[in-house]
């Protein structure tokens, strides 16, 4: 269960603190103009280290495009790409080879496959996600192709939030806070928020919001197993520390009349069928209506915590856990990036099935 895709399958490889961590993509379409600078500026992105409000890992996170490019442009071959693990600290790990961390995957990859790499987590942690990143870098080229573009942003951090349906007009507004919210005043607060709790030793989570925007999103996805909303939570809750999904309106939507959440249609001045709200989230029946597809993914508290915990061995014994390594005290600024890559790969690939639905 290491690939993603129907048409478009994205296979990822690697630990936290092996040799690194990489991808192949297959079935990525022909002709793409391979901007290898803006793939680097999303991993970028993503990368540890970047403020005082993330890990302080140190890895540059330089991409290596292995085979599927030549002279810039995508050969329609298998797109393979390595980022090597360069700043591991692996005996910062020792004490876990012989216990479980609460709320980690130690016990349950244990128990699942009798053995474990307990170096940062291995396979479960989310430096995996590196790969997801630059795999979806490589998808938002494509998409920008077919006018389709993919914006993510931090809309809660604990008990602070933006206000209803507020959303940043472009990528700038995003990245101009450390905490990629794009309200200033609200920014300046979580930033705080999640400074005070980095001092507790503690941690925090928050939301991620996404919107999906192109006239070409028009009938992707599929009937009932194949719906979009089910393969976009299903690629949204892959990602480590993801606890929840939803679109359009969401889990408000049970609490409201039908009257109040009806989508009604109506033909613009162009001549295109449009609603006047978006309840929906731009999707009905599990495919794309044209409006802008909206969803939030929820994120938990960061499992390790600098502090003691108590928890048990291998043996099942009781005993104190004192956490070392360097760990987000909130996944939140770094989640953003990830999420937009989840998402254009999950379109990317509803584009490329959608056009063998009709000749």
């Amino acid at each position: 269960m290491n690939t993603l895709g129907t048409l478009l399958r994205f296979t990822c490889f690697g630990e936290s603190h092996g040799a690194g961590v990489g991808g192949v993509l297959d079935s990525f379409p022909a002709g793409i103009a391979i901007d290898e600078s803006y793939v680097q500026s999303r991993l970028d992105r993503r990368r540890p280290g970047q403020s005082t409000l993330t890990t302080a890992r140190n890895e540059t996170d330089r991409v290596e495009i292995l085979s599927g490019v030549f002279e810039g442009r995508s050969t329609g071959t298998p797109i393979a790409f390595l980022i090597r693990n360069k700043d591991q600290h692996s005996n910062d790990y020792a004490a876990l080879r012989q216990c479980f961390r609460p709320s980690h995957a130690d016990y349950t990859y244990q128990a699942k496959y009798g053995v474990r790499d307990h170096r940062g987590g291995g396979r479960s942690s989310a430096r995996a996600t590196a790969a997801h990143v630059c795999a979806g870098a490589l998808a938002q080229l494509a998409l920008r192709e077919v006018g389709i573009d993919v914006l993510a942003w931090t809309s809660q951090i604990g008990d602070i939030s933006l206000p209803p349906h507020f959303a940043p007009g472009s990528e700038a507004e995003v990245e101009r806070s450390l905490v990629r919210c794009p309200d200033p005043a609200t920014a300046k607060q979580m930033e705080e928020l999640v400074e005070a709790v980095k001092r507790e030793g503690d941690t925090i989570g928050g939301v991620v919001s996404g919107r999906i925007s192109g006239s070409t999103l028009l009938g992707l996805g599929e009937p009932l197993f194949g719906k979009l909303q089910a393969r976009l939570a299903a690629a949204m809750l892959s990602i480590n520390a993801a606890k929840g999904f939803e679109y359009g309106d969401g889990f408000a939507m049970a609490a409201r009349r039908g009257s109040e959440v009806a989508d009604v249609f109506y033909t613009d001045a162009s001549g295109h069928v449009r609603t006047h709200t978006n309840h929906s989230g731009g999707l009905q029946g599990g495919i794309a209506n044209g409006e802008d597809i909206t969803f939030r993914v929820a994120f938990k508290p960061v499992a390790t915590l600098l502090r003691e915990q108590a928890t048990i061995d291998v043996s099942g014994q009781p005993v104190t856990l004192n956490p070392r390594g360097r760990h987000d005290p909130c996944v939140l600024p770094r989640a953003v990036p990830i999420v937009e890559a989840m998402a254009a790969l999950t379109i990317l690939d509803s584009y490329l099935v959608s056009r063998a639905d009709r000749l």
